[in-house]
């Protein structure tokens, strides 16, 4: 199982100026640099993904229910733009001095101002949290890991993702799906992150280092198929050479891996699929290390209460 969490690419990819932290706008793209920038410094499985665009309509306006917080706002949904709409159920903030909220509408952002406070929402916060009849999925085109210390994926510097977004952007939107994976180990004689070895940072690290690397290894082939198609020969042999070192320190063989997030529930953008792999919001496999390859045994999604 895994903590989960999208963050839109597009809006840090290439060359963008800085944020003005005096619009709310502003602070928001500069807290999701924060977080982006945060997740550099951990070792976390991140999936890129594509959904197709979708954008609120600023020539039409919103409207409110009869007596209630319910708010509707345009859409224009596809690069052809069709007309759509999503409805929030709004929630009077703490700090907020109005009972009824000053909308903006921008192409991308909703803002909300509520007196002592301004809420800025990207459209995929807002199709994320809320009702809308908006049915598509998360294709996953890439997979790798945040540990980082250049930030090359906070900063839109990594060229694998430029290329995706860059092929993508006249009719989808890109966004990354971070991922804090919790391991179990089932073994005779227990977890080795337990041992009094593996205590220390640096042993601690090592050790997390393995597990990341063969899980994004199983997790790649997964989603990009048997032939890694997209990665380099040069790639694919260090990270076979990788898996022949993790699997003798390690004395593993079987590992099953489960991707089915918490927060997916009831979330339709962890409706999740590849060009190897069907729709669906749980993702589980079992994979077998073999001389520094892995092979895959697609699971059932577990029953609910097992």
């Amino acid at each position: 199982m895994s903590d989960a969490k999208f963050h839109w690419y597009d809006l840090v990819a290439g060359f963008p100026a800085v944020p003005d932290i005096r619009d709310p706008v502003g602070r928001y793209l500069r807290r999701m640099q924060f977080d982006l920038e945060a997740t550099m410094e951990k070792r976390l499985l991140y999936l890129v993904v594509s959904r197709p665009l979708v954008r609120f309509d600023t020539n039409r306006s919103p409207s409110w229910g009869f007596f209630s917080l319910k708010l509707t706002v345009p859409l224009l949904v596809g690069a052809e733009q069709k007309r759509d709409s999503v409805t929030l159920e709004l929630e009077v903030p703490f700090a907020a001095t109005m009972k009824k909220p000053v909308v903006t509408v921008q192409d991308r952002f909703l803002i909300l101002n509520w007196g002592g406070l301004v809420e800025a929402m990207s459209i995929h916060d807002v199709l994320q949290h809320h009702d809308h009849g908006l049915k598509y999925v998360s294709r996953v085109h890439y997979v790798g890991q945040t540990k980082d210390t250049s930030g090359r994926l906070a900063k839109g510097r990594l060229t694998a993702l430029q290329k995706i977004q860059q092929n993508n952007s006249e009719h989808s939107d890109t966004l990354l799906l971070v991922q804090r994976l919790n391991f179990e180990i089932d073994s005779a004689q227990g977890d080795p992150a337990l041992l009094p070895a593996n205590q220390n940072a640096v042993a601690a690290d090592i050790l997390l280092k393995d597990r990341m690397d063969l899980v994004e290894c199983a997790v790649i082939k997964y989603f990009e198929g048997d032939v890694m198609r997209g990665r380099k020969d040069h790639e694919l042999a260090v990270r076979r050479a990788r898996m022949v070192e993790v699997q003798a320190a390690n004395n593993v063989n079987d590992v099953n891996i489960d991707l089915t997030s918490p927060e997916s529930e009831g979330d339709r953008y962890y409706d999740l699929m590849s060009d190897y792999v069907p729709v669906s919001r749980s993702h589980r496999m079992r994979c077998h290390l073999i001389n520094g390859e892995i092979a895959l045994t697609i699971l059932p999604p577990e029953r609910k209460g097992s």
